[in-house]
Order: structure tokens, then C-alpha cells, then sequence
């Protein structure tokens, strides 16, 4: 299990040039066990590496009651002998309040990558680590398809600012269901997601879409992934004609 999900994010790493010799990568932690995974193989990997590379684990506090953001810094410092750098803000109260007018998640989304891109900036970090993976990504497809009207989705590697700041998915190329195995392999802590919105989600609804999909065809999933790196554009609607 840990050597094959080692392989695919390997693979994603060197496909998509994610770490260069001497770089600085802020990694982002919120605590699931897509970012924990994310952290624990990603300090793995640092040891072994053919490049030199720093890791900065960064967690941004939402500002829900009942938080595990004390819990989760002493577990990153206890397991891996470092900091986990800890932003205290009030973003998913706001987006849940009734000044946002826009869905929650999308705000209080925003306003995270937005403070990690200062973040990553204040510190001298030229990658920012995310703990997406390939259910993430065929998601976001069928979101953008579904709710927003164009087909797009969450690259392994994207660049922001005109290439001054990347974010990067080494875990693109693996399954969640992978990902869940491992946390328990790893005996990672599990901590309670305290926002609202949790499980209710736009996502959510395409999650158990999809997953009727790939009960009838264990195929679909793979299909899916590899049709967004072979779109036949000639036999897509061209509006400017």
C-alpha cells in the first residue's frame, strides 16, 4: 500500500516538475486525512529525494467552536519534529454568516488560499502543497460541469502571478480510497470536521454520483481521469462560430 501510493506521487512529482533542488514547499494542513497523508509521505520523501527541499506545514484555523488546531500542532511536532506554523482567523464564521451572500465553502475557500498565498510569500515559498487527489479532481470537473457551465478542473500543478507562486498536487494521481487505507496503516489521528457545511456540499452530490458511475464499471473512474488529458477540442461547441 505505502510503496504503491509512494509511486504514484512520485510520478506526479516528476511529470509535473513539482519540486525543484532547494526549494521551499508550505504544505497545507487542515487536519483531514487527505493533508495529513500529504505531510507524513512528503517528509518521507524528503529524506530519500534526489533534490534537497524544505517542508513548512501551515494550518489555518476557520474559527469554528470545538477546534483540534492544538491538537493537530502537537501531533506535526511530535511526529515529524516540526513546527506547524497556526493562523487563527474567523473566515468560516464569516462565510456562514449573513453578511456572505456567496456559498460558504467558496468564500471560506478563497479566503484560506488567499492567507497561505501570503503566507507563502512572507516565507519565501515558492510551492504551496495541497492534498488533492484523483477523486478530487474528476469532482471538480463534474462541478464545473454541473454547476458552473464549462469543463475545467484542479491541475496537478498550477501556476499563479505569472509563475511566482505554483500550487502543486503530488497526490493527484491517487485514490481516496487509497489515501483512507493509509491513514490507517499510519495510525494518523482523526479529527472532527467542526464546519457546518460538512458533508453538505456541492460535492457531496457529485461524490455519490460518481460513485454509482463506478459501481457499475470499475473502469469509469480510470476513463474520466485520462479523458481530460485527451480532449478532442474539433468535436466540442465553438460559441465564437
Amino acid at each position: 500500500m505505502k510503496k504503491r501510493i509512494d509511486h504514484s506521487i512520485g510520478k506526479a512529482i516528476h511529470d509535473w516538475d513539482m519540486i525543484l533542488e532547494n526549494e521551499a514547499i508550505l504544505v497545507g494542513v487542515s487536519g483531514g486525512k487527505d493533508s495529513l497523508v500529504l505531510l507524513d509521505r512528503l517528509f518521507a520523501f524528503q529524506k530519500k529525494a534526489p533534490v534537497r527541499f524544505d517542508i513548512l506545514p501551515v494550518h489555518i484555523d476557520a474559527g469554528f467552536e470545538g477546534s483540534f488546531t492544538e491538537e493537530l500542532g502537537q501531533f506535526v511536532a511530535d511526529t515529524y519534529y516540526a513546527p506547524l506554523q497556526i493562523e487563527y482567523k474567523e473566515y468560516g464564521v464569516l462565510a456562514h454568516s449573513d453578511k456572505n451572500r456567496e456559498n460558504p465553502c467558496f468564500l471560506c475557500s478563497r479566503l484560506r488560499r488567499k492567507r497561505l498565498f501570503e503566507i507563502a510569500r512572507e516565507k519565501g515559498c515558492k510551492k504551496i502543497a495541497l492534498g488533492h487527489n484523483k477523486d478530487d479532481i474528476i469532482e471538480t470537473l463534474f462541478i464545473n460541469i454541473c454547476y458552473a457551465g464549462r469543463i475545467g478542473t484542479m491541475k496537478p500543478r498550477q501556476s499563479f502571478f505569472n509563475g511566482v507562486l505554483d500550487i502543486i498536487r503530488p497526490m493527484s494521481y491517487v485514490e481516496k480510497k487509497e489515501i483512507t487505507a493509509l491513514a490507517q496503516v499510519l495510525n494518523l489521528p482523526v479529527f472532527k470536521n467542526t464546519c457546518p457545511s460538512a458533508d453538505k456540499t456541492k460535492r457531496s452530490e457529485i461524490r455519490q454520483l460518481l460513485e454509482t458511475l463506478y459501481a457499475h464499471n470499475k473502469h469509469i473512474k480510470g476513463n474520466i481521469f485520462r479523458a481530460m488529458g485527451n480532449v478532442a477540442l474539433d468535436y466540442l461547441l465553438d460559441t465564437k462560430k
